[in-house]
């Protein structure tokens, strides 16, 4: 059974599989990183100095400034700015593997073209090389067989 076990881990998808989700798990890490870090400060900014990590409705009834301090409180909170960052991480990433599995396909080897009906045939008694439409052979003059 570990041997059976070994030959299936040591073939070749299930390798390729693991590679990728690692890749995969380090490529949302940066997605994120990016999202939280460049592109939601911006856009923030743009509508009116908003920190969407910082967005939540508070169900306890007691106010708290910020996200932390309501957490740290352990206040129960609808944490949607974090809900949007996440989205967005979603969407990069989707968009990201949709680029990817795009070129993959252009890249893919298109199938051969099927091959030609042949156009010549070989002559049964002198073995020359003939028109597949000939009925008599142009170089023994043997009657030949359509």
């Amino acid at each position: 059974m570990l041997k059976e076990f070994k030959e299936f881990a040591m073939r070749g998808n299930v390798l390729d599989m693991a590679i990728g989700i690692i890749i995969g798990a380090a490529f949302g890490k940066i997605v994120s990183s990016f999202v939280n870090d460049i592109l939601m400060p911006p856009i923030g900014l743009l509508l009116g100095r908003v920190d969407f990590s910082n967005l939540f409705i508070n169900l306890s009834g007691v106010p708290y400034a910020s996200l932390a301090e309501a957490k740290a409180a352990g206040a129960p909170t609808i944490n949607y700015g974090v809900f949007l960052n996440t989205v967005l991480d979603f969407v990069i990433v989707a968009f990201a593997v949709f680029l990817v599995i795009r070129q993959i396909n252009r890249l893919r080897r298109q199938p051969e073209p099927a091959p030609a009906a042949p156009t010549t045939k070989e002559c049964p008694y002198c073995f020359s090389v003939i028109s597949i439409r000939a009925t008599r052979c142009p170089y023994c003059t043997s009657a030949v067989q359509s």
